[in-house]
């Protein structure tokens, strides 16, 4: 028995000793991060440096006279609860008609966005579009990021970041430790990462859903604007919008740049606002904060054809769209955060919390398709 345990010990320290030395030799010391932490959590936050988006005058949202007064219908509930549901909140002709929290949330808890972040950076293109800052999507990517001027690079454009067609070779593996989207959420040179792709297919070609596509348009903008995007954030979204509570930016390193595609962390009422500002085309109580056109083409499926051959009719602008109902937009995070924009109904449905259906309904998670139905249904 003890020279069976001898064996393991050894097994053991032999497999950290190759994993210490793999990872500092090939330079992927985020490997430490990525095995200590294991899975990604909402509350990520707190174990990365982060940039504040600050607020300024808050505008809270008034409470519906039927505020609250019908319950959740006892099998959405219970397949929210199932899924680990924090938080669920709906606005309706601009005020909260029902919000309820689970696990000790509340109304002013912070939450990791995941990719919904992705949708956030795409509003601030559309704000440095109509602030002049870039002139055109059409725009190649190389008038921003140098490494993007010459050979198969200098061929993608703006739009086609927007439309996550740019032909990269970014591998969008969340469960492969070694994969590059685990070295962005956990490396420090984000901005390396980012832009050490290769093109495989050309630009404009294949919509092929690809986080290092919007990390690539947070370059933009730093570089179009001279601004960081947490204060870009603040400058074009959170102040204008009212924002009750300031919110964190995760960054690749204290100092360094956001993770443009994951990492935007709030709470479920000011994150709605951003719903408010698409259900209103693009404007906060009539002040326009991106372009009328931008916003069409944000919530217009980009029909590129897909990786199997499909003209993509449920993606924009960084923007999920339902296909079977088009009308209906969203954004959406891997661990089921959704900001869901019903126009037919005024409303604006937002869930955070840390589990999503492996059951698909119309291109979406299951649980996306049951918010509809119950707000189509109720509201």
């Amino acid at each position: 028995m003890k020279k069976f345990i001898r064996v393991i010990v050894y097994v053991f320290l032999t497999i950290i000793l190759v994993f210490t030395a793999y990872a500092f030799i090939s330079g992927r010391t985020y490997l430490f991060e990525a095995v200590w932490y294991n899975f990604a959590d909402i509350d990520d936050y707190k174990k990365f440096s982060n940039n504040t988006v600050t607020t300024g005058e808050p505008q809270p949202w008034a409470l519906s006279a039927h505020y609250n007064k019908n319950p959740l219908p006892g099998q959405l509930k219970k397949m929210l609860e199932e899924l680990e549901t924090v938080a669920v909140l709906a606005i309706k002709n601009d005020s909260i008609l029902y919000e309820f929290y689970w696990e000790g949330y509340g109304d002013s808890s912070l939450s990791g966005s995941f990719s919904m972040a992705k949708s956030i950076t795409s509003l601030l293109i559309g704000a440095a579009l109509k602030e002049g800052k870039i002139r055109s999507l059409e725009e190649p990517v190389g008038n921003y990021i140098p490494e993007f001027r010459t050979g198969e690079k200098a061929k993608v454009r703006i739009i086609d970041l927007l439309t996550m067609s740019s032909g990269s070779s970014w591998e969008e593996s969340y469960a492969n430790p070694f994969s590059v989207t685990t070295e962005i959420y956990y490396g420090h040179n984000a901005y390396k990462t980012a832009t050490g792709v290769s093109i495989i297919h050309p630009p404009g070609s294949v919509h092929s859903y690809k986080s290092g596509d919007t990390q690539l348009l947070a370059l933009i903008l730093n570089k179009a604007t001279g601004k960081s995007l947490s204060a870009y954030a603040a400058e074009k979204l959170w102040q204008p919008l009212g924002a009750e509570h300031a919110a964190l930016w995760s960054t690749d390193q204290v100092g360094g740049i956001e993770k443009a595609y994951c990492c935007f962390n709030s709470n479920a009422r000011d994150f709605a606002r951003l719903g408010q500002l698409m259900l209103d085309s693009g404007r906060w109580k009539g002040n326009e904060i991106i372009p009328m056109d931008y916003y069409l083409r944000s919530i217009k499926p980009c029909m590129i054809p897909d990786t199997e051959g499909k003209p993509c009719n449920y993606y924009g602008y960084q923007w999920w769209i339902m296909p079977s109902r088009p009308e209906i937009f969203y954004a959406r995070g891997i661990l089921g955060q959704y900001v869901i924009v019903i126009p037919s109904k005024k409303t604006v449905l937002v869930r955070l919390g840390k589990k999503r259906s492996e059951q698909r309904i119309d291109n979406a998670p299951a649980e996306v398709d049951a918010l509809i139905r119950w707000a189509t249904t109720f509201f």
